[in-house]
C-alpha cells in the first residue's frame, strides 16, 4: 500500500439512499473507512446492513447518492470495484460434497490464477486448514466451514473484504475463531467492513463503529468516543463506564424491536 493509498478512504459512502417500493430502507447513509482497519456496521434485523453491503458490492444500485471502493466508483466502474473486493455473506458458499483444498482450488481456477493447488495450499496453513484439507467440507465444524468460507473470499489478495453477520449461529469458540482470523486479516492489511447485530462483536474487532437505524447512521466513532456519549454512572463511589450496549440502547431506543440479537431485555441484570 503506497503512502497516497492510505491516506484516503478505501471505503467512502456519501448521501446513499434505497428503498423497495413504499419501504425505505437507507435514507441518506454517509460513512469512511480507512484503508487496513475494522469497520462495524451495527444494527438491528432490518436496519438495512445486507442492503448496503450489496450496494458497495455492486449487486444493488443506489436511488441516489455515490459510494467509491478503493478509489473506484459503485455505479460506474463496476468491474474495478469487483476486482478489489471480496463478499462473504450471512451463509457460506462452501461445496459440502468436496474437500476443504478442492474448494479452494475451484476458485482459484475459476480466477484463473496459476498454480491453484500452491495457491490452495498456502490458504490451507494460513487459516489452520491443514489437517483437514482431505475431508469433504459437510464434514467441517461452523467455525472450521466459515474460516475456509473467508479463505476462498480472499483468493486473488483482494484489498477490501465484506463480511455480511459473519459469526450469525456460530458458538462461542468458533466465533472466537472467526475473530481471531478477522484481527489477522486487518494485520496484514486487508480494510475489512462487517456487518453485525451482536455488540460485543463490534466491541471486540472493530477499528470505528456505526450505528445504523431506520436507514441512517446515527452515530459514528470509535469505541472510546461512542462511550463517550453517555456519561459515567455512579454507584457507591465507584465509577460505571456505559458499555457499548448502553450507548445502542440509548441512541435507538430500548423497545423489544430495536434490541439486537444477543440484548438482554430492558430491566434486567445482564452484568
Amino acid at each position: 500500500m503506497t503512502t497516497d493509498q492510505a491516506l484516503h478512504p478505501a471505503i467512502r459512502v456519501q448521501g446513499i439512499e434505497k428503498s423497495f417500493k413504499d419501504l425505505h430502507v437507507l435514507r441518506g447513509v454517509d460513512f469512511d473507512v480507512m484503508p487496513g482497519s475494522i469497520f462495524a456496521l451495527l444494527g438491528s434485523n432490518g436496519a438495512g446492513k445486507t442492503t448496503l453491503v450489496k450496494i458497495l458490492s455492486t449487486l444493488l444500485k443506489p436511488d441516489a447518492g455515490t459510494a467509491t471502493v478503493n478509489g473506484h466508483d459503485t455505479g460506474t466502474e463496476p468491474a474495478r470495484v469487483r476486482e478489489s473486493i471480496s463478499l462473504t455473506g450471512q451463509f457460506t458458499a462452501v461445496d459440502d460434497v468436496l474437500t476443504g483444498r478442492e474448494n479452494l482450488v475451484l476458485v482459484a481456477r475459476l480466477r484463473h490464477l496459476p498454480r491453484p493447488d500452491a495457491v490452495a495450499g498456502a490458504l490451507l496453513e494460513r487459516f489452520d486448514l491443514a489437517e483437514a484439507a482431505h475431508r469433504r467440507a459437510g464434514t467441517y465444524s461452523g467455525g472450521m466451514r466459515r474460516r475456509l468460507d473467508i479463505a476462498m473470499s480472499l483468493i486473488g489478495n483482494p484489498r477490501v473484504l465484506f463480511l455480511d453477520e459473519p459469526t450469525t449461529g456460530l458458538d462461542p469458540q468458533a466465533r472466537n475463531e472467526v475473530w481471531r482470523t478477522i484481527r489477522q486479516l486487518a494485520g496484514q492489511g486487508t480494510t475489512v467492513l462487517l456487518t453485525t447485530q451482536y455488540l460485543d462483536e463490534a466491541e471486540q474487532l472493530a477499528d470505528r463503529i456505526a450505528i445504523l437505524h431506520q436507514g441512517i447512521i446515527i452515530q459514528n466513532g470509535t469505541l472510546a468516543e461512542l462511550k463517550q456519549l453517555l456519561p459515567a454512572a455512579t454507584v457507591e463511589y465507584v465509577e460505571k463506564q456505559p458499555s457499548l450496549e448502553d450507548v445502542f440502547l440509548a441512541l435507538v431506543g430500548s423497545g423489544p424491536d430495536d434490541r439486537p440479537s444477543g440484548a438482554p431485555a430492558p430491566g434486567k441484570d445482564h452484568r
